[in-house]
Parts: structure tokens; C-alpha cells; sequence
């Protein structure tokens, strides 16, 4: 009974989410409320604890609010400046090959943007710009959701790890295990199988745009395009890993994703590996009804600057982290320094926050180069005000659901602290989960992190929710944890193709709303086959016995 008392704030975040299609502004401040009732009812814990682990939570919240204010903040800046018309429209006349097209402008400059901004945001940009291309507005958002995916466990400048990271502290306390050397395993085994995997993704991507949207609603012609599909998630996947074993997870997806895109762009304008035959769609007159924009999406705009200009501010972005993240340059220390504490929050003694403001790539880089190119690309001052009104306006869901959703895990995870003597929710729900699964639960693990970022629409929230619990759980069975949540980081950013917020997005964007049915049982498939390589690869690793981080 505990435990089903236990799961119910998460159980009742699944049914008004993903049942009656709650956003998670709504949704999860109710599944706090309940949260906070258990505590109260159940589990016999104090005003002090109670208040002190949700407020605790609301502060660790802030740290991924400025991450998210910062990146969103880089891309309305680049809007409203003209330096992403200029980017859209540098895309032209590379190749007119719509499977190359979709590599290039999907799978690459989706996958840049997912790691510079994330949220939402790469399916919304890549979209309209393939619409632009000549892609029916349907194809252009299915392809363009299978490909926001692979870079979704790193986007926004690492935001989902961050976001697990602030729930595993106590997890981690336990075991004796320093939080940053945790992080940096994670980020490795969240990278690795992620890019194995992730070097198919582009066939996958062009094999579901050529059997239903081809003349001959075939997979040959994809067949045809698999050595340049290879080479471009070859050119993706062997940065986006290295970078994530030697930096962290701030940047395997933002510079994975720019050099996967200048080694791509350069072999296709020289047909290297292009197959020789053009594939295209077939006329517009015949495009089936549901094929087709029924709305006013507009157009990518006209360039106004040169493409080095509108890029610099991208560039600038990845060289401030790349010295600020490596100690030998000196940075790093005096940045991480610059804290903000708050001790005995609530007045319980050791729970203690500290915000480490210019640490934070929300601060810097993204804040100030937002700064930077406001005066670099001479925006006028309604502009400049504009983005930030934009920017605050956007924000203020994200706040809402983060608030709540780390306040709520906070919460169960504490809740050990009771006058009943009771195990935390966390606890009591992992030995559920245990007790039910048995040595099957890796076959569960990467859809808990589907599920999470399916009916929340992001991955950090799904990793907010269910990285604690996958790690007790983890525990509980004696499987390797690191490698359990593994299976959850990049099940997060599986269900980025078929999660609700998305999908309403990108077809709003490109015009083919009433189509959102259409798009999530299509993009089911590739999700279903992405999840059993996934399983195959992880899973295989975890019955062979392999654990690479093992905890005490």
C-alpha cells in the first residue's frame, strides 16, 4: 500500500499528461500538492521537512532555469537579429537530393540546435526550413522529430545531465561516490551506446521519408543514400562521444553536431558518396491532402549579414566553454568559485544550496554572448527588448513545471526523514519495481525514460522524475547503476520523437495541424526500433556481467 501511495504523484502526472493531455505547468504542480499530502499522511513527516525539501528543491531549479533563460535567450537573439535567416538560407543550393537535404538540415543543424538551445526547439527550426526546401510539410516534421533525438540526452548545453544530477545527490551521498566523477561516467555511458546506435539513425530517418513519401513508396532509394547516411552519423557520432569522454556534457551534441555539419556540407558539394541519381518527391499536385501546410507558417526570412557573422555568436559559445570546462587554462576554478550559499535551509542542519552562478553555461556563455551579439550585429533597441520579453514570456512554463517537478522529487527522496521510520517514496517504489521486474527490468529502463519525456515533453524533466528512482531501483537488483541509467538518459531523448509537446510544436510550425495522430504513430516505429537496439546493446552489456563504475 505504501508503495502505491508512494507512486501516485508520478502515476497521477502520467494519466494528466499523457491521459487527458495536461501541460506540465499544470500537471505537476497538482502532482506536488500530492506528493506533499503523502508526506504529511503517510509517511508522518514534520512542517520543517516537508517545507524545507520542497523549497530545496525550488532552488536546486533555479540552476536549470538559467541554463534554459540563457539558451533560449542566444536563439530569440539570433531571430530577431536576421542571423538565423541568414543560417536557414545558407543551406540553398548545397544539394537539391531530398534525403541529403534531410541529413544535413534534420539530422545536423537539428542536432546543433539541440544542443545550443534544446527544448523544443530544433524539430520548430529544422521544419519550416525543409518546408522551404520543397518538403511536403508532414514529411519535413516527421523526419525532422526522428532526427531530434540522438543529441536530445545533451541538449541545451548538457541541461538533461544537470537535471539528473539534481536528484542523485542523496543516491550518491550513500554510496561514497563524488557527484562530478558521477557525472562524467554518466555522460561517457550515456554517449557511447547512444552514438553505436546513433550512426544508423540517419538511414532510419530517410528510409521512413522514402517508403512513404516516395514515388514508389519504397526503402531502396534510402538504401541507395546509405553510404552518405553512414558517413554523416560517422561524422556526428565520433566527436559527439569523444567529446562527451573528454569534456562532460555540456558539448558532445553543440560541437558534435558543428563538425559532423562542416565535414557533411563539404562532402556534399563535392557528391562525395552522393548517390549519382537525384531523389525527390513527386509533384506537389499530387500530394495527398494530410501531405500539406493548412496554415500561414511563413518563410525563413532574408539574410542580412554574412554567414561568418551570423555564425560567430555560435562559434564564440563553443570556444568560451571549451576553456572554461578544461582546469589547465585557469578558468574553470575562478568561475566555479563565484557561489551564492544558502545554509540550513528551512533551518535543517546539512541541507545546504549553493549556486554556482557563472558556472552555469546559461550565465556564461549564453547570457553574455547574447550581450555581446546584441551590440556585434547592431540590433536596434525595440529588438533587443523584444528578445527579452520573448525570452521571459517563453520561460515562465519551463519555471512552473521545473519548479514543481524538482520540489516534488526532492521531496521523495527525503522522505526517509519521518516519525514512522519508513524507507523514502523513492525507496519504497524501487523494491515495488524490483519485486515486480526481477532481472527483466533492463528491458523497462529505457521506457521509463521514454515514458517520462513522452507525456512531459522533455528530457530533463523525465530525468527529474526517474533518474533517482532507476538508480534505487538499480540497486535494489544489484544491476550496474550507471549503466540502468544510461538506459534512462537516452530513453529521454527516444521519446523527443513522439512526446506531444513536440509533435503539437513542429506541426504548428510547418503547418500540417490536425496531422499530430498521423505523426506520433508513424514515429512510433522508429522509436520501437530505436528502443530494441538500445535494449540489445545496454542490456547485452548488463546480462554479460559488464559494469564499468561499479558502487559500493
Amino acid at each position: 500500500m505504501s508503495a502505491l501511495l508512494a507512486f501516485s504523484p508520478i502515476l497521477l502526472t502520467i494519466v494528466l499528461m499523457a491521459g487527458f493531455n495536461w501541460p506540465a505547468k499544470k500537471a505537476l504542480p497538482l502532482a506536488l500538492l500530492t506528493a506533499i499530502l503523502v508526506a504529511f499522511l503517510e509517511w508522518d513527516m514534520t512542517v520543517q521537512h516537508v517545507l524545507g525539501y520542497t523549497v530545496f528543491g525550488f532552488l536546486k531549479a533555479l540552476d536549470i532555469l538559467i541554463i534554459i533563460f540563457g539558451a533560449i535567450l542566444i536563439l530569440n537573439t539570433l531571430k530577431l537579429s536576421g542571423a538565423m535567416a541568414t543560417i536557414n538560407n545558407g543551406f540553398n543550393g548545397i544539394t537539391t537530393d531530398r534525403r541529403i537535404q534531410a541529413i544535413i538540415i534534420g539530422f545536423m543543424f537539428g542536432g546543433f540546435i539541440e544542443g545550443a538551445a534544446g527544448f523544443g526547439t530544433p524539430a520548430a527550426l529544422a521544419g519550416p526550413l525543409l518546408v522551404g526546401l520543397g518538403f511536403p510539410p508532414l514529411a519535413a516534421a516527421l523526419v525532422a522529430l526522428i532526427f531530434n533525438s540522438v543529441p536530445v540526452p545533451f541538449g541545451a548545453v548538457g541541461t538533461p545531465i544537470f537535471g539528473a544530477m539534481s536528484t542523485l545527490e542523496s543516491n550518491l551521498e550513500a554510496t561514497g561516490t563524488e557527484a562530478d566523477t558521477f557525472m562524467m561516467e554518466l555522460t561517457q555511458w550515456i554517449a557511447i551506446p547512444n552514438a553505436i546506435v546513433g550512426i544508423f539513425i540517419p538511414l532510419l530517418g530517410i528510409i521512413i521519408l522514402t517508403r512513404l513519401f516516395g514515388k514508389e513508396k519504397s526503402v531502396k532509394p534510402a538504401l541507395a543514400a546509405l553510404p552518405f547516411a553512414i558517413f554523416a552519423g560517422l561524422s556526428f557520432m565520433i566527436p559527439y562521444a569523444l567529446i562527451a569522454v573528454i569534456f562532460g556534457p555540456e558539448l558532445p551534441s553543440l560541437v558534435g553536431a558543428f563538425i559532423g555539419l562542416g565535414i557533411v556540407v563539404f562532402a556534399a558539394k563535392r557528391g562525395f558518396l552522393v548517390p549519382k541519381k537525384a531523389w525527390d518527391f513527386p509533384e506537389e499536385s499530387k500530394w495527398p491532402k494530410i501531405w500539406k501546410s493548412n496554415s500561414d507558417t511563413g518563410n525563413v526570412g532574408q539574410a542580412k549579414m554574412s554567414l561568418l557573422k551570423a555564425w560567430s555568436p555560435y562559434l564564440l559559445i563553443a570556444i568560451i566553454l571549451v576553456i572554461t570546462r578544461i582546469p589547465t587554462f585557469g578558468l574553470k576554478g575562478i568561475l566555479a568559485a563565484q557561489q551564492v550559499t544558502l545554509d540550513t535551509v528551512a533551518g535543517i542542519e546539512g541541507l545546504d544550496y549553493v549556486l554556482k552562478w557563472a558556472y552555469l553555461p546559461g550565465t556564461i556563455p549564453f547570457i553574455l554572448v547574447a550581450l555581446l551579439t546584441q551590440w556585434y550585429h547592431k540590433m536596434p533597441l525595440k529588438d533587443i527588448k523584444m528578445s527579452w520579453k520573448l525570452t521571459v514570456k517563453q520561460i515562465k512554463g519551463a519555471a512552473i513545471a521545473l519548479f514543481a517537478g524538482v520540489g516534488m522529487v526532492q521531496l521523495m527522496l527525503n522522505s526517509g526523514n519521518n516519525a514512522n521510520g519508513m524507507d523514502s517514496m523513492l525507496t519504497e517504489m524501487a523494491e515495488a519495481a524490483a519485486g515486480l521486474s526481477g532481472a527483466a527490468y533492463p528491458f523497462f529502463a529505457t521506457i521509463i525514460g521514454m515514458l517520462g519525456s513522452f507525456m512531459s515533453g522533455s528530457a530533463t524533466v523525465s530525468n527529474i522524475l526517474f533518474m533517482s528512482f532507476q538508480f534505487e531501483t538499480a540497486t535494489i537488483l544489484e544491476l550496474p547503476q550507471i549503466l540502468i541509467l544510461s538506459m534512462q538518459g537516452i530513453g529521454a531523448g527516444i521519446g523527443n520523437m513522439i512526446c506531444v509537446n513536440n509533435v503539437v510544436a513542429v506541426a504548428a510550425t510547418v503547418g500540417c495541424l490536425g496531422a499530430e495522430g498521423k505523426i506520433i504513430r508513424t514515429n512510433a516505429l522508429p522509436a520501437f526500433i530505436y528502443y530494441l537496439l538500445i535494449t540489445a546493446l545496454v542490456g547485452g552489456m548488463i546480462y554479460a556481467g559488464f559494469n564499468p563504475f561499479p558502487l559500493s
